[in-house]
């Protein structure tokens, strides 16, 4: 299989409520899902960690790093002042000022892998962060030196939220709310795949699902444009799941995850990647192609 077909489906969110969880469990079940994102810091993990291990086997199954949703898991006085983790806003905002805390956030990196590997009993095949702050500048040298000193380069690959602008283009002109919104992760994410890359990491190729969470709107013809213009190891991220009271009290995103997991279940999603010639697969077993004719720098799969 060439890796110009290849494309990757990821549930985040896995362990924020139990609704959620059991939703993402159906659409691995039913084969729609190749990545599944995890939260460690709350109280679903462990127990549905130990579920998702047990039904785990064609998927990906990566740590959902978290600093915006909860409690820590140990002390970070500076980071909490008040004992939970502050909004995207002020983290955006810190990490643009060259104020975070990086010691504790570092710390917090190593308990949330800690508890992954308690729980999943091995590394994540990959990392990535709760609305996308892995990617911000000093988190991500952060978590990459984390990941680095415990010996995973090559072994663990880390999302890039990010793309080439002419593919969050052609994805997004439809929907200005939407375009507008992969623009700033692109911009805020700049730079992530080249640390990565530096340190011996592999990244994905490709990434879309930015939405603007409207229950009003076809997921569907939305999930369409995100098969545009696919990177060689593309990668789409969804947030399927069941609404119940326990989401309710932590997220406002709540029917769009109904919507996303009857789309993942239906039979429109396999039509859809048969028409484009794409085929689900695992970004830890499909290994990258080097860039032809030079360019933009491509990842390699250590031998």
């Amino acid at each position: 299989m060439s890796d110009d077909h290849i494309v990757a489906i990821c549930a985040d969110d896995y362990g924020l409520s139990y609704g959620v969880s059991i939703g993402i469990l159906e659409a691995l079940d039913a084969g729609r899902l190749t990545a599944v994102s995890a939260l460690v810091n709350g109280p679903r993990w462990p127990a549905m960690g130990v579920e998702l291990r047990r039904r785990c086997r064609n998927a990906d199954v990566g740590l959902h790093f978290n600093l915006t949703l909860g409690r820590p898991l140990g002390p970070m006085p500076t980071f909490t002042s008040e004992g939970s983790f502050p909004p995207v806003s002020t983290v955006v905002r810190l990490a643009l000022r060259r104020k975070l805390p990086l010691a504790e956030i570092r710390a917090e990196i190593d308990r949330q892998l800690d508890r992954f590997e308690t729980v999943m009993g091995r590394e994540p095949d990959y990392v990535d962060g709760h609305q996308h702050m892995h990617g911000l500048p000093g988190v991500r040298d952060a978590l990459i030196e984390a990941l680095a000193a415990r010996g995973l380069a090559g072994r663990v690959w880390l999302r890039d939220a990010g793309d080439e602008l002419h593919r969050i283009v052609l994805r997004g002109a439809h929907a200005p709310k939407t375009l507008a919104l992969a623009l700033a992760v692109q911009g805020l994410s700049s730079g992530f795949r080249r640390a990565a890359l530096r340190q011996g990491f592999v990244t994905n190729e490709g990434f879309s699902g930015h939405s603007v969470f409207d229950p009003g709107k076809d997921y569907a013809r939305a999930f369409e444009t995100y098969l545009r213009a696919p990177g060689r190891r593309h990668l789409v991220m969804c947030h399927p799941g069941h609404v119940d009271d326990e989401l309710r009290a932590q997220d406002w995103v709540t029917v769009t995850r109904e919507q996303e997991l009857a789309f993942l279940l239906s039979p429109r999603l396999p039509d859809m990647l048969e028409e484009r010639g794409l085929r689900l697969a695992r970004l830890s077993e499909a290994r990258p192609q080097p860039s032809p004719g030079g360019g933009r720098m491509s990842e390699g799969m250590p031998q």
